[in-house]
């Protein structure tokens, strides 16, 4: 990831080089710093317009890392969004909004 900060921040490699670093930082149990670096990130990908599926993508590890800091309400907030996000895009039916479904009543 180190490789692709030098760049700007509207570039694609820089974006995926946060969501890397974010999810390394997850992976090591730096659930604060992931946060930090995941909610920047979505901030900028909204700022880009990128595809809502993408961005759909990024909330969900979000509430993953609100969830793993006890920030449980939070994390069904988020969770709740992400599946009105995927029904709205894919339709009910679809493999990736039965996921967040799952994901939001698991909650």
């Amino acid at each position: 990831w180190k490789t692709y900060m030098g760049r700007p921040e509207t570039d694609r490699f820089w974006l995926l080089s946060m969501r890397q670093l974010a999810g390394g930082l997850y992976a090591a149990g730096h659930y604060n710093d992931a946060l930090s670096v995941q909610e920047a990130n979505l901030s900028m990908m909204r700022r880009l317009h990128v595809p809502e599926g993408v961005l759909l993508d990024v909330q969900s590890n979000l509430a993953t890392t609100y969830a793993s800091l006890g920030r449980h309400e939070r994390a069904l907030q988020i969770k709740r969004d992400v599946y009105s996000g995927r029904l709205k895009l894919l339709g009910e039916e679809h493999e990736s909004t039965l996921r967040a479904a799952n994901n939001y009543a698991s909650s």
